[in-house]
């Protein structure tokens, strides 16, 4: 009996002593949830400095979760991009922890699209000072096509289209419609490189497409709002889509409204 009681005691006690680890560990997922969304609320209303603080606490808790350090990436760039000219060094510090929390992010889940996506247009337009650069981009491209071949076509033809390679970048974006026809970000993506290119007929007509496909897409009315301010025709229409578009509920990841702020200041 005394030994049965001993065995009691001793297991109650490695309970007690566990317990507290264990529920630390149940706590710090849904506290680290907590703040992501916390700082999803900061990052869609352009408060980047208290959506960075946020992601940066909920990855303290929760530092394997890919997703994660996907938003941590995004509000350290946008934090670093609203950084004043006169605070460089500060502006390549977050540069440079854009760059680790993307790249963290591939290396928890390698087919995380979001941290894929993010960390190639990271290496395509940041500077090799901070880690950025073209061949990185060609090898992160060259691994979203064998996961992902309509946004691997994409990434493709945003590195052609940056090193003047137009019509190769206009096959590959007619490559990512081909493998994709019902997703409107890829026609987007073309009617906004026609436009680019001055091609305004065959742009507006498939700018008009998005528009019969996701007539209620903010994503269609800013990149049309967009290629008209850029292209300088149709100031009525590209005001009318890009206040629709400001005074829209969007998601935080949504290209923030202070850029349709800034297009509508140039009508």
């Amino acid at each position: 009996m005394k030994k049965r009681l001993l065995t009691i005691f001793a297991g109650i006690s490695l309970l007690l002593m566990l317990t507290p680890l264990q529920a630390a560990a149940v706590d710090r997922p849904e506290e680290a949830a907590a703040l992501i969304e916390r700082g999803k609320g900061f990052y869609a209303k352009e408060d980047y400095q208290r959506a960075m603080e946020a992601f940066e606490e909920a990855v303290k808790l929760a530092p394997n979760v890919s997703e994660y350090h996907v938003w941590l990436g995004r509000a350290y760039g946008r934090r670093a991009e609203s950084t004043s000219k006169w605070r460089f060094l500060s502006a390549l510090s977050l540069a440079g922890k854009t760059r680790e929390s993307f790249e963290r992010a591939v290396e928890l889940d390698n087919t995380n699209k979001d941290a894929l996506l993010s960390l190639f247009d990271f290496y395509l337009e940041a500077p090799g000072m901070v880690g950025g650069g073209i061949e990185k981009a060609e090898q992160l491209a060259a691994r979203i096509e064998k996961i992902y071949p309509a946004q691997g076509a994409r990434s493709w033809a945003a590195i052609y289209e940056k090193r003047g390679e137009f019509d190769r970048a206009g096959q590959r974006l007619r490559q990512a419609r081909e493998l994709e026809p019902d997703e409107v970000g890829h026609l987007l993506s073309l009617a906004s490189f026609l436009s680019r290119r001055g091609r305004y007929d065959e742009s507006d007509e498939l700018y008009q497409q998005a528009l019969q496909l996701a007539p209620e897409s903010p994503d269609v009315w800013f990149s049309r709002g967009k290629a008209l301010v850029r292209s300088n025709r149709h100031h009525n229409e590209a005001r009318k889509l890009l206040e629709r578009y400001f005074e829209a509920d969007l998601p935080a990841d949504a290209t923030p409204r202070s850029e349709a702020r800034q297009l509508l200041r140039q009508l």
